[in-house]
């Protein structure tokens, strides 16, 4: 009977060690690359990782070499299904190209939580506690 209950501590991931993985950051980077290594906490070791950022239809990659990622950042960790990769109906740019917008979004971003922190301090007394990335 316990055969059939999920297997969900970082156990798990055995199946994934030496596979190209998307991993989603709670500062909302995104990285790819094959996961070499984990531990008990789902610290991560991607290698030949990139960072992603995405504008529309255009992405960019800047390269990021060894990564060691601290589990309690990771928010999303998925399988990039090789077969389909190439597929994606995205085309890639130079980074400097795409920096300026994803940095724009980014601003966006925080002027828009801040708005929504500052009417929740205001209108429903929550406190401002709390600091990057802690929306996940």
């Amino acid at each position: 009977m316990d055969s059939l209950i999920p297997f969900t501590t970082s156990g798990s991931l055995v199946d994934c060690v030496d596979r190209k993985m998307l991993v989603v950051l709670r500062d909302g980077r995104k990285l790819q690359g094959v996961l070499r290594s984990y531990d008990q906490f789902a610290n991560l070791v991607l290698e030949d990782t990139v960072e992603r950022i995405y504008h529309q239809d255009v992405f960019a990659e800047l390269w990021r070499g060894l990564f060691l990622i601290r589990g309690e950042n990771v928010v999303l960790l998925g399988e990039i299904d090789l077969d389909q990769e190439d597929e994606v109906p995205l085309r890639q740019v130079e980074w400097s190209v795409l920096e300026p917008y994803h940095k724009q979004e980014i601003a966006n971003k925080k002027h828009r939580e801040d708005l929504k922190s500052q009417v929740l301090y205001e209108q429903k007394g929550f406190c401002k506690e709390g600091g990057e990335g802690d929306g996940y």
